[in-house]
C-alpha cells in the first residue's frame, strides 16, 4: 500500500524528530564555551545541559494531556512554537539562568513530540507498514543530529569564537517555524477522532484517503474494530493506568527507554567533541570526528527502518545489544591501555549498533504496545522514562568525566547493555505486522 497522502503526513509529524535531534546535539558544539564564558563550575555545567532535558521529562510527563484533549494534531503544530521559541531564546541568553529557561522550553517541545509523533503516525499507518513509517520519527532524529554536527562546524569556521555558539544554537528557529506550518496541512488523528470524539464518519472519510486501496466494506469493518476495542475497554479505562491488566506493556515500555538512556547514547552524543578530545584529538578535528557521528547514525538508521517490518523489533534489540556490547568493551578496553587509535572506530560502531537496534525500535515499539484507550498515557510513561534518565545521566557526566577514568565509564555502560541483552531473551515480544488492535489481545490487555 502506498499512498502519497499516508506518506506526506507520516514524514511532517516525523519532522518534530527532525526538530529533536537538532536541538538535543546542538548543544554539543556550544558547551565548553559555554562553560568557560560564564565560569561555570562542573555541577552548574552539567544543569545548564541537561535543562534542556529536564525540560523533556516535564513536556513528556505532560504530553499526553493535550494529546488526549486537544488531539495529535493540535498538539504537534504547537510543538513547532516551543521549539522556535527555545532557539531565539538561548541565543540572546545573557547569564546561564536565562539559557536554562530557553532551553527547558524546547526540552518541553521535546518531551511532547515523543509522545505526539509516534502516536500520530502509529495510529495512522497499516499494519505492514508501520514499523518503517513510525520508524521515521527516529530517522529524522539522527538526520536532525547528522545536520547540527555539520551546522555547529561550519558555524565555528565562520563566525568568531565569542558568537559561534549563539548561531548554533539559534539556527534551529528556521525549521521550527517550517515545521509547524506544514502541520497545518495534516489530517487528526481516526483513530483519536473515534476514541475521544465518537466522530466514526469523518475517521472513515480519512481512512478512505489514506487507504485508497481499501474498500468501503474494509473501511467500516476498521472503524468498527477501532470502536470496539474502546467499548472493550472502557470500563477500565476508567481506571487508574497502573493495573495489574497493563502489567506487561508497562514494564516493557519502563525497561526499553531505561536501557536506551543507560547505554550512554545521550552522554556520547552530547559530549562526542570532548571524548574524541580524550583521544589527543584538537578542537576542529573532534568536531569533525562528530559529523561522522552523525553520517554513521543517518546510515544506519536506513539499515534499521529497512529491516524493522522484516526481521521484527525482537531481532534489532538482539543485533543492537551484542553491538553495544562488543563496541563499549572495546572502547573500554582501549581506554584502558591508551591505545586511543582504535577510539573513533568504537565509538563509530556503537552508533551503528544503536541505529540499527534501540534506535530503530524505540519509539515504534512503545507505540504499538498500549491499548487504544490507554495508548497517549503508555506513551508519556516511555518518554518520562527515556527522557529521566537522559537528563539524570547528562547532570552527571561532567562530574564522572572529572572523576573517573574513561575506561571505568565505557565499562559501566557496557555492563548495562549485557541486562539489556538478558532483558530481550527473556521479556520481548515480537509486533511486527501485527494490527494494534491484535497486539492488545496478544498481550493480554483484551480479550479475543
Amino acid at each position: 500500500m502506498k499512498n502519497p497522502r499516508l506518506i506526506t503526513w507520516s514524514i511532517t509529524s516525523a519532522l518534530a524528530g527532525f526538530l529533536f535531534g537538532f536541538d538535543t546535539v546542538v548543544i554539543s558544539g556550544a558547551e565548553q564555551r559555554i562553560r568557560e564564558l560564564w565560569e561555570l563550575s562542573s555541577s552548574m555545567h552539567g544543569l545548564c545541559l541537561s535543562m534542556a532535558l529536564w525540560g523533556t521529562v516535564l513536556g513528556s510527563l505532560m504530553g499526553s494531556i493535550p494529546c488526549e484533549r486537544f488531539g495529535r494534531k493540535k498538539t504537534l503544530i504547537s510543538i513547532g512554537l516551543l521549539y522556535f521559541v527555545s532557539a531565539i531564546g538561548s541565543a540572546i541568553a545573557q547569564d546561564p539562568y536565562s539559557f536554562m529557561v530557553a532551553r527547558f522550553i524546547g526540552g518541553v517541545g521535546i518531551g511532547v513530540a515523543t509522545i505526539a509523533a509516534p502516536l500520530y503516525i502509529s495510529e495512522i499507518s497499516p499494519a505492514n507498514m508501520r514499523g518503517r513509517l513510525a520508524g521515521m520519527f527516529q530517522f529524522n532524529i539522527v538526520f536532525g543530529i547528522l545536520i547540527a554536527f555539520v551546522s555547529n562546524y561550519f558555524i565555528g569556521r565562520i563566525f568568531p569564537e565569542d558568537v559561534a555558539w549563539r548561531w548554533m544554537l539559534g539556527i534551529e528557529a528556521l525549521p521550527a517555524i517550517v515545521y509547524g506550518f506544514m502541520c497545518f496541512c495534516i489530517s487528526e488523528s481516526p483513530r483519536w477522532l473515534i476514541i475521544h470524539e465518537d466522530r466514526q464518519e469523518e475517521a472513515a472519510a480519512i481512512c478512505r484517503s489514506i487507504y485508497p486501496d481499501m474498500t468501503d466494506t474494509e473501511i467500516q469493518d476498521l472503524v468498527n474494530s477501532i470502536a470496539a476495542s474502546t467499548e472493550t475497554s472502557s470500563p477500565s479505562a476508567k481506571k487508574p493506568f497502573f493495573t495489574s491488566r497493563l502489567k506487561l506493556p508497562i514494564i516493557l515500555a519502563f525497561l526499553i527507554a531505561f536501557f536506551n538512556q543507560l547505554s550512554g547514547i545521550n552522554a556520547i552524543l552530547y559530549f562526542a567533541p570532548r571524548i574524541f578530545q580524550w583521544t589527543g584529538l584538537e578542537e576542529s578535528a573532534a568536531l569533525l570526528q562528530s559529523v561522522g557521528i552523525g553520517i554513521t547514525n543517518l546510515i544506519f538508521t536506513f539499515v534499521g527502518l529497512y529491516l524493522i517490518d522484516t526481521f521484527g523489533r525482537r531481532t534489532l534489540l538482539y543485533i543492537g545489544s551484542f553491538g553495544y556490547i562488543i563496541s563499549l568493551g572495546l572502547c573500554s578496553y582501549a581506554f584502558s591501555i591508551e591505545y586511543y587509535a582504535i577510539v573513533p572506530f568504537c565509538i563509530f560502531a556503537f552508533i551503528a549498533a544503536h541505529a540499527v537496534g534501540q534506535g530503530a525500535v524505540i519509539w515504534v515499539f512503545i507505540s504499538e504496545i498500549f491499548p487504544n484507550a490507554h495508548r497517549a498515557v503508555g506513551q508519556a510513561l516511555g518518554s518520562f522514562t527515556h527522557w529521566f534518565f537522559a537528563a539524570s545521566l547528562t547532570l552527571v557526566f561532567p562530574i564522572m568525566a572529572d572523576s573517573l577514568a574513561p575506561a571505568i565509564i565505557f565499562g559501566f555502560f557496557c555492563f548495562m547493555m549485557i541486562l539489556q541483552l538478558i532483558w530481550v531473551k527473556a521479556m520481548v515480544p515480537e509486533t511486527k505486522q501485527v494490527p494494534l488492535e491484535e497486539i492488545e489481545i496478544k498481550l493480554g490487555v483484551r480479550e479475543a
